[in-house]
């Protein structure tokens, strides 16, 4: 199997997580990627999709991923049926840590639990 064929996912997520400057070579059976992601969380979601195509540890891929907002983890525009707590869920793995999210919005929320769709909230890094 082709190194870019076995990595395609990765390069389709790319294009769907509209990874800036993005860069892809392969040279000598190594794929070489570059871009940059617009938080950590969608670092994190390439990472992911690297090792789950090609193991913990693949030595045929250099990814070389820069993020663009260090100051948050993600950006999350609210839909219908979120709550702080499954948002927190979703990028924390915890639903007890909505507080950070809470105090990261305060200038837009005034109650946890009131939540509006299309609000655009700040996943603060923990």
């Amino acid at each position: 199997m082709a190194v870019r064929a076995k990595y395609q996912g990765v390069l389709d997520l790319g294009e769907k997580l509209n990874i800036a400057n993005g860069n892809v070579t392969e040279e000598n059976g190594v794929l070489k990627v570059k871009g940059t992601a617009a938080t950590q969380y969608e670092k994190n979601l390439i990472w992911d999709a690297i090792k789950e195509a090609g193991g913990d540890s693949p030595s045929d891929i250099l990814a070389n991923i820069e993020v663009a907002d260090e100051s948050v983890y993600a950006r999350h525009t609210v839909v219908g049926g979120d709550t702080l707590g499954k948002i927190a869920k979703h990028y924390y793995g915890n639903a007890a840590k909505y507080t950070a999210i809470f105090e990261a919005n305060k200038d837009i929320l005034d109650n946890p639990d009131m939540i509006k769709v299309d609000q655009e909230l700040k996943i603060p890094n923990l």
